[in-house]
């Protein structure tokens, strides 16, 4: 079945006329993607969709295809490394570009064009097993390409993000009705796992109404002692700052923003916050400290005195983490967490950031912790090593201090 659907590909793509360069060729591959016969159509998909099956089988977290940087192959990421599998063959540019166009719909396919980028969702299903992935169109060098990542099929349990009881209490709706919480990381650090855990938690704990704005949904969640509402920017809503706006008419106990990506979508966050809800999100920042640098320093300065008091008053948690390769050739979460204690306030009200850092440092008994100090413990306990350790802190220097270790 495999080898027929790279005929039918290969075949199609040999059709292509050799005139048209740039965007111009790819919406001439649009249209004729758009004029397949229902069983090319199928073929190309259950094609694309084997290679993303092949992910279950080598647990791989993403797979990369298309564009001049893949050199005709398909990439997998599988523990941190991301590798060519050459036995899957070679392909051509415009074979990728077909593949990938021939699973998205006529609306996608404009915005791809206009906007040369392109996040979507895509569902596989065997038999009565679905497997999502999030996805990413975008063009390189005139040529599309196409990353995905996989989505858990399950939710990693509350308890094995390993929380002090003290922060456990005050992610539940149950112990805490308001205030942000913000999940924070580089890119592929499980931020958005961690966010699920904790809307999962909530889900299984107490009567409410959740309300997720994301792009694109992940994970759906299966309402149980809450109503979840999924809401995917760009098919549900049109943007973050329009769904947190919306969804305080919908009578929600917690709204989810995905990101906070812009300052738009920030002062939205705290504004919603500020009225009362409990409120959860991610960023794109390594720290804790450097999460509240970045949220005040997002805005416009005539607007940053304002946020910073604001962001000091709704602000009640917030987890920075990392994913630390094992010595037994996994991952591991690294966290850090920083509760929104008196003196945390103050220091934010008065522009004193960097006392933050000492401050999570000596308390423990309150939950919180640095990113070293949780490094260091999970040495303590053989899961990763001394070199692993150092070089995934923040403050190499501080880490050393903190082991007895030499410059």
């Amino acid at each position: 079945m495999i080898e027929t659907a790279i005929r039918t590909l290969k075949e199609i793509a040999a059709t292509i006329p050799q005139t048209s360069p740039g965007v111009e060729r790819q919406m001439l591959i649009g249209d004729m993607t758009s004029k397949q016969s229902p069983a090319e159509r199928s073929a190309l998909k259950k094609l694309l969709d084997s290679y993303l099956m092949h992910m279950i089988k080598i647990s791989a977290s993403d797979i990369d295809l298309g564009g001049y940087g893949s050199s005709g192959h398909i990439w997998y990421r599988v523990y941190g490394d991301k590798k060519p599998d050459r036995k899957l063959g070679d392909f051509t540019p415009d074979e990728f570009s077909l593949l990938i166009q021939s699973v998205l719909v006529e609306r996608q396919r404009l915005f791809l064009y206009e906007n040369r980028n392109l996040d979507f969702s895509y569902t596989v299903y065997d038999g009565d097993k679905m497997y999502r992935y999030r996805a990413d169109a975008y063009f390189d060098l005139d040529q599309l390409a196409l990353n995905m990542r996989a989505i858990n099929a399950t939710v990693r349990p509350f308890k094995n993000l390993e929380l002090h009881p003290g922060v456990a209490r005050e992610l539940s709706l149950t112990h805490s009705s308001q205030g942000l919480t913000l999940v924070t990381g580089i890119t592929g650090s499980g931020k958005s796992s961690t966010l699920d855990s904790i809307i999962d938690a909530n889900n299984h704990s107490v009567d409410a109404h959740i309300v997720i704005i994301s792009s694109p949904v992940e994970y759906v969640h299966k309402p149980d002692r809450c109503i979840v509402r999924h809401r995917e920017v760009g098919r549900d809503v049109l943007s973050f700052k329009e769904g947190a706006i919306q969804a305080l008419r919908q009578d929600p106990d917690i709204i989810v923003i995905g990101e906070m990506r812009d300052p738009d979508t920030i002062m939205t966050a705290l504004e919603i916050t500020d009225s009362g809800h409990k409120v959860y999100s991610t960023l794109h920042t390594a720290s804790a400290v450097e999460t509240i640098d970045r949220v005040i320093g997002e805005v416009p300065p005539i607007e940053q005195e304002r946020v910073r008091m604001r962001l000091a008053d709704t602000l009640s948690c917030v987890i920075s983490q990392k994913l630390a390769p094992t010595l037994d050739g996994k991952v591991v979460l690294a966290k850090e967490v920083m509760m929104m204690i008196p003196s945390v306030r103050a220091a934010i009200k008065n522009n004193n950031t960097g006392e933050i850092y000492q401050m999570m440092a000596e308390s423990g008994d309150l939950g919180m912790i640095t990113l070293e100090q949780d490094l260091k413990r999970l040495y303590l306990q053989k899961r990763i090593s001394l070199e692993t350790a150092l070089f995934s802190s923040n403050n190499k220097r501080r880490f050393q201090q903190l082991m007895n270790l030499g410059d």
